[in-house]
């Protein structure tokens, strides 16, 4: 199963490793799912790993980051969004998320943001307990 995971899903899961965000990270890691990410997801996932909020949970170095970002482009499919159009007309800012959702055709989105789940009629879009329920 490909799937395309959030931001928040990432930082929830490393965060909290019990949690649900933190069992799907953990599904990945024992390859029981096949992650896919996009260059603005890495991207964008740099920036909130360095927020120092993020930093006083993890207690990471830009060392620490560079590290997990390597491992996920090693990791994981990483699949070009260049020529993708992706609509979020609630939150314009998730459009990249969108966009690596349907360049890759992965079976799902797993995201906690409502503006991405609002979409769910029209894509695979799910929240961490349900993918949780769904692939259990």
């Amino acid at each position: 199963m490909r799937v395309v995971l959030d931001t928040n899903v990432f930082i929830s899961g490393l965060i909290f490793p019990e949690s649900t965000p933190g069992k799907i990270l953990k599904a990945w890691r024992s390859a029981s799912l096949d992650l896919v990410i996009s260059e603005p997801l890495l991207v964008e996932l740099r920036r909130v790993l360095s927020y120092p909020k993020i930093h006083q949970r993890l207690h990471w170095d830009e060392q620490q980051i560079d590290r997990y970002l390597l491992l996920l482009r090693f990791f994981a499919e990483v699949v070009d969004v260049a020529e993708v159009s992706a609509s979020v007309p609630r939150d314009h800012a998730a459009e990249p998320v969108l966009a690596t959702l349907l360049a890759s055709n992965a079976d799902y989105l797993v995201t906690g943001d409502d503006d991405l789940l609002s979409l769910r009629e029209s894509y695979p879009i799910i929240s961490p307990a349900e993918f949780c329920q769904r692939c259990a």
